[in-house]
């Protein structure tokens, strides 16, 4: 009932004009940003992020949160209407969406979409509601150890998920450590590895890396994908037929618990959420075969879950400061320059702060929902502007943005590098998301890690002795173990692979 109490509060700030606004230009950017093939909700809301500098908290992290969730709805409509997915989560959908709008059924398609996005969303929104404070104030029992041992377990779950080598892993989260070391010492105070040089006193910015190893390379790769892309069918009868709403009920159900579950666990993403929700309704189908053929559960399992994992998300961020994915990695970075530490003092310290934002966050669900039926048409359009128009805009503002931060021309030329830099990092399969993630924690993983020693007069020990650090540092030697032993296994079975050939 406090929770209940709570959120009531939560609306009162939240339904101001100012932030409701705030909230329609989030979610409005965010549909923008998800239907551009190729830019994303990561790359999106790290080159946004400048745009909120001087506004107030609330109403800045309202607005990212916006585009955060926005994009997933936004990438549906260009996969289902013109085969070409917004962002990686929905890849999966263009499989039977697209089939489905070919047979003349793309307004079911993006029906069911929005439906079982919106009770996914929906659905984890509640969850955040009631298991945060639960989650936050058991968290409060957390002392350096823990912290430590838990943030070392969120960055070797993501290191093994996102990429398709470990070491590869291990080398871009070595990075971004290496980045956030740069400037002066958290704990003593000293200039490090800055070489003599003014600018690098105060260390990189978050928002520079994050614009330039995203929005940037985003740029660079798309600049080389330039296919004409067909014109979308007409959007008519925007609900399933009779005899299928129990299935699509059904797949709605299953697609809101994966979802919702995975975006629990650090280290994964929405198209994990996708595409074990595809797996799972193609599995459970009386008729498997018609799976890719138009099967209207292939696209209403598939985007709940991704919108259920956004929400759901969002609950590790809050309590523990934790991130479960690059997207929420980027939001973290933006909680901290606004002045807000996520972890479990932030619902006693910040109390009308965090109720507000998720109170948000069912208006923001609710003006999806209308913006996504009638207008899916027009949404797909916007697809349909050539990339070479749209990118020397993106540039611009991302250019704009980086030096807004500091009025330096230093922070534009440190942005480009890191455009460069991360454009040859996907290019060789390193993960992007292990390198901002570490460098967003490096300091509290530094900082957690030296009070530790501190404590324990320099032994290691104190990690095993303290039960629930010594569990969670287990968990991350058995994901070490059993990432090493994968990889180990994918490249054997490559290696046979090219000697069979």
């Amino acid at each position: 009932m406090e929770a209940l109490s709570l959120l009531l509060n939560g609306f009162e700030t939240a339904f101001t004009f100012t932030n409701v606004l705030y909230c329609l230009i989030g979610v409005t950017v965010g549909m923008l940003v998800g239907v551009m093939p190729g830019l994303g909700p990561t790359s999106g809301t790290a080159i946004l992020i400048p745009l909120t500098f001087g506004m107030d908290p609330v109403s800045a992290i309202i607005m990212l949160s916006g585009i955060y969730y926005g994009a997933m709805y936004g990438g549906t409509i260009t996969s289902v209407l013109i085969n070409t997915p917004g962002e990686s989560a929905s890849v999966v959908t263009c499989i039977d969406g697209y089939e489905m709008a070919k047979r003349g059924r793309a307004g079911a398609a993006l029906g069911v979409a929005a439906i079982g996005s919106f009770v996914g969303g929906t659905v984890a929104i509640i969850g955040l509601t009631f298991i945060a404070p639960m989650l936050a104030s058991f968290a409060l029992k957390f002392g350096a150890p823990e912290f430590f041992s838990l943030m070392l377990l969120g960055l070797m779950m993501l290191i093994a998920l996102m990429g398709k080598s470990i070491i590869k892993g291990l080398i871009a989260a070595l990075f971004g450590f290496l980045l956030a070391l740069i400037g002066m010492d958290p704990i003593t105070g000293e200039i490090r590895f800055t070489y003599h040089s003014i600018e690098l006193v105060r260390g990189i910015d978050f928002v520079i890396v994050a614009m330039g190893l995203f929005g940037i390379s985003e740029i660079l790769s798309n600049l080389t994908q330039s296919g004409k892309m067909e014109k979308p069918p007409k959007v008519k009868k925007l609900f399933p037929e009779k005899g299928e709403w129990k299935t699509t009920i059904n797949s709605i159900n299953r697609g809101t618990v994966i979802g919702f579950l995975l975006g629990l666990i650090p280290g994964s993403n929405a198209a994990v959420a996708s595409l074990m929700s595809y797996a799972l309704e193609k599995k459970t189908s009386k008729n498997p075969s018609k799976f890719g053929k138009g099967a209207i559960e292939g696209v209403a399992g598939p985007e709940t879950a991704n919108n259920a994992f956004s929400g759901s998300a969002l609950i590790p961020l809050f309590t523990l400061g934790l991130p479960s994915s690059p997207t929420v990695a980027v939001l973290l970075g933006a909680f901290i320059l606004h002045g807000l530490t996520p972890g479990p003092m932030l619902f006693t310290e910040n109390s009308n702060f965090v109720w507000a934002i998720i109170a948000s966050l069912f208006i923001g669900n609710f003006l999806l929902l209308i913006m996504n039926l009638p207008m899916a048409g027009v949404w797909a359009k916007i697809a349909l502007v050539p990339y070479k128009l749209l990118f020397p805009l993106i540039v611009t503002f991302a250019i704009i943005g980086a030096y807004s931060i500091n009025n330096s021309l230093w922070d534009v030329g440190v942005m480009m590098l890191f455009g460069l830099i991360g454009y040859f990092m996907k290019k060789l399969d390193f993960p992007l998301a292990a390198t901002i993630l570490t460098f967003v924690l490096a300091r509290n993983i530094e900082s957690s890690l030296v009070q530790t020693l501190k404590m324990s007069h320099g032994s290691l020990m104190i990690f095993l002795d303290r039960p629930i650090s010594a569990t969670i540092i287990i968990s991350v030697f058995v994901i070490l173990i059993i990432s090493i032993v994968s990889s180990l296994k994918n490249k054997r079975s490559m290696l046979m692979s090219d000697a069979e050939i």
